[in-house]
């Protein structure tokens, strides 16, 4: 394998919401990385499951990290457990959104 953990992280830092000025990473949307010899796996959610860009939004992943980690297969595995809160955000993306005292 010619990636990293650290690559994989740095494509999913160029995914946005594109109502959400932070990417996913920073959002604490992505829960888990699995790399393996046949494929990556992206465990990931959602603020909402109502989100409506979520397709798309997974699709952009698939492709980031598609592109660094070719030609192995990528997976990406939406999760709704554990619920996704604040406290999974970056300190930075806080910062970012202004939620820095909002008592979280």
């Amino acid at each position: 394998m010619a990636f990293t953990r650290d690559d994989i992280i740095g494509a999913l830092k160029t995914v946005f919401d594109p109502e959400i000025p932070v990417n996913i990473w920073d959002m604490g949307l992505v829960y888990d990385i699995i790399i393996s010899p046949d494929s990556v796996v992206i465990k990931m959610t959602f603020t909402s499951p109502t989100c409506p860009m979520m397709e798309e939004i997974l699709v952009q992943v698939k492709d980031a990290v598609g592109a660094i980690v070719a030609p192995t297969p990528v997976r990406v595995d939406l999760v709704w457990k554990p619920a996704w809160d604040l406290s999974r955000m970056s300190d930075g993306a806080r910062l970012e959104l202004d939620l820095t005292n909002s008592g979280w």
